[in-house]
């Protein structure tokens, strides 16, 4: 994008977040719900399609830029991204990596303008940090798959148009081969989506369990075809790269609030007489949040590159999002320790951010694995003893 024009995006998100989101955060909690004027707005703002190619209707942003709109992002509930992250994120990328040309033509417009909900259908009880174990069967019955089986802590599902479903299709193959994917739309007969899971944080952002019994797509729901065949393994892997750099992005934006809210606090706040701000351990606390937010942009920023450059589309994402997760937890620690007793408080903005943190060192592969990408990466043939 040009770069007069990126600029002028930025600026809008930012006036967005700030000034109609951020007031809204409480209530979002509250209600569980992202208010229908947020998502209308952010529709008509492009937010849904922002990394998806402008010739599917997106904003096309390279993995830099997108790294920066999610700095503005972040800064305020991660409910906001959560709605639109997945279209742009795993599930569109789905498509983009893998689709045919006219499954990309069929979806990609929808999906980017928002009129199309898209749910990325790959977690599965038995099969979290290491998916390459799902159970999820789909198999062929003249010109028509069949689909069985069940999906957990699926993004967006209760709300979802279409579902981006991972199912294995050759039992006998390799774990991380014999994996397909296929395009099932939400009201397919035999799907079920749970009622919307009822989580530490997050709230806004709803998740649920999926049930395939006995679902029938056309053999035209399987992405990309023939050629897809067996191939959703490296699809999803590929999909969850570019997924670890967008939500560090994220968390670093919200480091960014929790130190100018920590900031804030420390300024006003009185003890004893005098400005907790005035204190040197509380100083302490504020210069190591600083420290690790703006350590946290660099990283992103240079696996961004990466990214785009196509010399690093694993172990920079891998890097990035380890750091990052444990990053924003420490900061989000350290602003409730700030607040004192308020940070314990319903209503405070850092005793929320505290819950929301929590989970990213979780999704998008737990930093635990990322320590193993990294390692195996780096050690070769000696990791494996």
């Amino acid at each position: 994008m040009d770069a007069a024009d990126f600029s002028a995006v930025l600026s809008e998100v930012r006036r967005f977040v700030r000034d109609r989101v951020v007031p809204l955060e409480a209530e979002i909690d509250e209600k569980d719900e992202m208010p229908a004027d947020i998502r209308e707005a952010a529709k008509k703002m492009g937010l849904f399609g922002f990394a998806l190619p402008e010739e599917y209707g997106g904003l096309g942003l390279s993995m830099y830029e997108e790294a920066q709109l999610m700095f503005e992002l972040g800064y305020t509930t991660p409910s906001l991204r959560s709605m639109f992250g997945t279209n742009n994120g795993i599930a569109g990328h789905v498509l983009m990596v893998g689709g045919t040309e006219e499954q990309k033509a069929h979806w990609l417009p929808r999906i980017a303008s928002g009129d199309v909900l898209a749910s990325f259908a790959l977690t599965e009880p038995d099969a979290g940090s290491d998916p390459s174990t799902l159970t999820t069967k789909a198999h062929g019955d003249g010109d028509e798959w069949v689909i069985n089986g069940a999906k957990r802590y699926i993004t967006n599902a209760p709300l979802a148009d279409v579902f981006m479903v991972f199912a294995r299709t050759d039992p006998d193959a390799p774990r991380t081969r014999g994996i397909s994917t296929f395009l099932v739309p939400a009201g397919t007969p035999g799907l079920t989506v749970a009622p919307k899971d009822h989580k530490m944080g997050q709230f806004g952002a709803w998740t649920a369990d999926v049930f395939f019994d006995d679902v029938r797509v056309p053999a035209s729901a399987l992405v990309g075809g023939d050629a897809g065949l067996n191939r959703g393994f490296s699809t999803a892997m590929g999909c969850i790269a570019h997924g670890r750099v967008h939500i560090s992005a994220l968390m670093v934006g919200m480091a960014e609030r929790l130190v100018d809210e920590s900031v804030a606090y420390a300024s006003t706040r009185k003890q004893s007489g005098k400005l907790i701000g005035s204190f040197q351990l509380v100083q302490g606390l504020i210069a190591d949040s600083q420290t690790d937010y703006y350590a946290g942009r660099a990283t992103v920023l240079e696996a961004a590159r990466g990214f785009d450059a196509g010399t690093d589309t694993k172990v920079g994402p891998s890097c990035t999002k380890y750091f990052a997760s444990e990053m924003v937890w420490r900061v989000a620690d350290r602003a409730v320790q700030i607040h004192g007793g308020a940070g314990y408080m319903r209503g405070v903005a850092v005793e929320r951010f505290y819950r929301d943190a929590r989970l990213f060192r979780i999704y998008e592969g737990t930093s635990q694995v990322q320590q193993v990408i990294i390692a195996k990466a780096l050690l070769g043939d000696a990791a494996r003893g």
